[in-house]
């Protein structure tokens, strides 16, 4: 089993972040896992995107061509990556940023108003945490227990008081994605 996941959106919307969870998540059961970040040269509002490759067994290389699922938290990441997600595969977009619907209909797409929602928790910064929420509830490679466990590591330290409220946002995510 391997699974290849892209995340993608601007600078300062947790790109990186949201990879690192995943990222950790997997380590947390044990799996292989590669994170490869990308981005352009302003650190925030430039452009963002990471790979994530999970699997049972050693990874050949961190380069993902046909990602089974791919989280778009803006406009230029869903026209960079509908097209690339493979058939069958998952496309969470972020419908606050975008100002279009999924043309693909060999995937599954969830239109996900992730920016709206984290505002409902209290911080529009929690978009990129509904979202995996959306995600996890609806593939078979991640789990609540483990991206739960994931995300304590990534908030260790100073961060930590960002635990609760980012559980909140996953879970809201992930309710909101079932229905």
């Amino acid at each position: 089993m391997q699974n290849e996941t892209v995340i993608a959106g601007f600078g300062g919307q947790g790109v990186l972040f949201t990879g690192k969870v995943m990222a950790y998540a997997a380590m947390e059961k044990g799996l292989e896992v590669t994170w490869f970040p990308s981005y352009g040269p302003e650190m925030r509002g430039g452009t963002a995107n990471c790979t994530v490759v999970i699997s049972d067994e050693e990874i050949g290389s961190p380069q993902v061509l046909r990602p089974r699922a791919a989280i778009v938290m803006n406009q230029p990441s869903l026209d960079k990556y509908e097209d690339l997600v493979a058939p069958d595969g998952y496309l969470i977009v972020n419908t606050s940023m975008v100002n279009r619907k999924v043309k693909r209909t060999d995937i599954h797409a969830l239109e996900i108003p992730g920016t709206e929602l984290a505002e409902e928790i209290g911080d529009r910064r929690l978009a990129n945490s509904i979202l995996l929420g959306a995600l996890t509830a609806q593939v078979d490679f991640l789990d609540m227990e483990s991206i739960n466990k994931g995300l304590k590591k990534s908030l260790s330290g100073s961060k930590q008081s960002m635990l609760e409220i980012n559980q909140k946002a996953i879970q809201k995510g992930a309710e909101y994605s079932k229905k």
